[in-house]
């Protein structure tokens, strides 16, 4: 067997970007530790790696990893703790449950309903595919589990029904339109309810300790206007800027119903893995109430999946999306939590805080907003930026006269916008990314355009929204 192929030249950009921030160590900012100055370098040259992409992803990270432990930034005994974080493990098992629904053929069988009842355009299809997100978002505090255990079984379904696939090419047949509009839909429905994303109900709790009291109700009402706008506009604004080739298929239903004629009633197997994910489904719903988080959910599915043969256990080894996310999302998430750990991300929020001061406070709400979203391009975890940063920007906001629950609003709803920032960004971003259906290139560059579509309604709708309903 030859040698494996290398991209070289991807590694030009991520030496020179990195070397040229460790070389500013004598000049950096008072206060950082050169420690931390030498990882901010590391950092930044592997998302440059990952953007130009010498290696796969999972390569660069590994790289990254390697050179943080070499260099002296972290022990190993500390940095192989970053494979135990349990977002990139619960988007794992979310990958394997979406193998158990293609093994059975209970994925196929969903999407031919779809297809059935929506799929006369693909444009429809989005659209419902948004209907299954909304209605699950306000009982499923995890987004990754929605996005990726819930939605991605029944794209992957609905795109090989249409024989569109990453491995040969035919992803935009139907398939990436489908995934990115799932991507962008579980953006907003996160931003809709307090109950949708874990980072929504740490704000809540932060937002608390500073005097700004947020209900679910209120915080449903606040996100209501915003949040419909932007579920009405966003699946047909990808239709058209990342337009399906199938467009129409008027023969859909007569498709469906054939091939559900020829699969005949549900077999055993398709039963078993309805009553495992619906198991799921009511587990990851009452989580926040029982105290049992989305990670472990997923491995009880995975494990009764194994328990009752739907799966194999070299079914799960041989899932390589799922161990994929795992190396190359538990490293990222790690470093950027060794950024904040080292006072990197606390300096940042101290620094824009100090340079605001004297301004009118819709200026500095609007630069906190600006800066809280741009910034997220530095971690991997949403959870991870609102714990770092939310308390030190409400409270500079307050400071400077800003309505308290406005802020603490607009700064909640940001943290799910900067969502669509990077393909790291959070758990569902990851998990769908990895499946291959949007190149790298067209996830940053559409995300980047539907990044500011957010930012104008978040803004501009929901700060008028909220003062005309009384929240502020």
């Amino acid at each position: 067997m030859g040698l494996s192929k290398v991209n070289y030249k991807g590694f030009i950009w991520p030496l020179i970007v990195g070397i040229l921030i460790w070389l500013c160590t004598p000049m950096r900012p008072e206060g950082i530790s050169v420690v931390a100055w030498h990882l901010l370098a590391l950092f930044i040259a592997t998302i440059v790696g990952c953007i130009t992409q010498p290696l796969p992803i999972a390569g660069v990270a590994l790289i990254g990893f390697t050179l943080t432990v070499l260099l002296g930034i972290a022990p190993m005994k500390e940095a192989v703790v970053a494979f135990g974080n349990s977002t990139p493990w619960t988007i794992a098992m979310a990958y394997l449950i979406a193998r158990g629904f293609i093994k059975t053929g209970l994925g196929h069988r969903v999407a031919l309903l779809f297809v059935r009842y929506f799929g006369k355009k693909s444009l429809g299809l989005g659209y419902a595919l948004m209907g299954i997100d909304l209605v699950t978002a306000p009982a499923t505090p995890s987004n990754t589990a929605r996005a990726s255990g819930i939605v991605l079984p029944i794209i992957d379904s609905l795109s090989s029904t249409f024989h569109s696939s990453p491995k040969d090419g035919t992803e935009r047949k139907m398939g990436s339109y489908l995934l990115f509009t799932e991507f962008h839909v579980n953006i907003i429905t996160s931003a809709m309810f307090m109950t949708a994303m874990a980072p929504n109900i740490v704000a809540v709790g932060l937002a608390k300790e500073l005097g700004v009291n947020i209900t679910w109700i209120s915080w449903f009402l606040a996100a209501l206007l915003p949040g419909v706008i932007l579920l009405a506009i966003v699946p047909w604004i990808i239709y058209k800027m990342y337009p399906p080739e199938i467009k129409e298929t008027p023969d859909a239903r007569e498709l469906a119903d054939t091939q559900l004629a020829e699969m005949g009633p549900m077999k055993l197997s398709e039963k078993i893995m309805l009553a495992i994910f619906v198991i799921a489904i009511v587990l990851w719903m009452i989580s926040s109430f029982v105290g049992m988080d989305a990670m472990t959910v997923a491995f009880i599915a995975v494990v009764l999946m194994l328990l009752t043969g739907i799966l194999t256990t070299k079914d799960v080894l041989n899932e390589t999306g799922a161990w994929n996310v795992v190396i190359w999302f538990s490293i990222l998430i790690f470093l950027a939590g060794e950024l904040n750990k080292l006072g990197i991300i606390p300096w940042f929020s101290k620094t824009v805080s100090h340079s605001l001061s004297g301004m009118s406070w819709f200026v500095i709400l609007l630069a906190l907003v600006l800066i809280y979203f741009y910034s997220h391009y530095l971690f991997a975890s949403g959870t991870a930026q609102v714990t770092a940063m939310f308390s030190g920007f409400l409270g500079v906001a307050i400071s400077a006269g800003v309505p308290p629950f406005l802020a603490a609003m607009l700064l909640s709803l940001t943290a799910a916008a900067y969502s669509s920032t990077t393909h790291y960004a959070n758990g569902p971003a990851s998990a769908l990314f990895s499946t291959g259906y949007v190149k790298q290139a067209d996830w940053w560059r559409m995300n980047f355009i539907l990044g500011l579509l957010y930012l104008v309604v978040f803004i501009g709708v929901g700060t008028v929204w909220m003062k005309v309903i009384g929240l502020w």
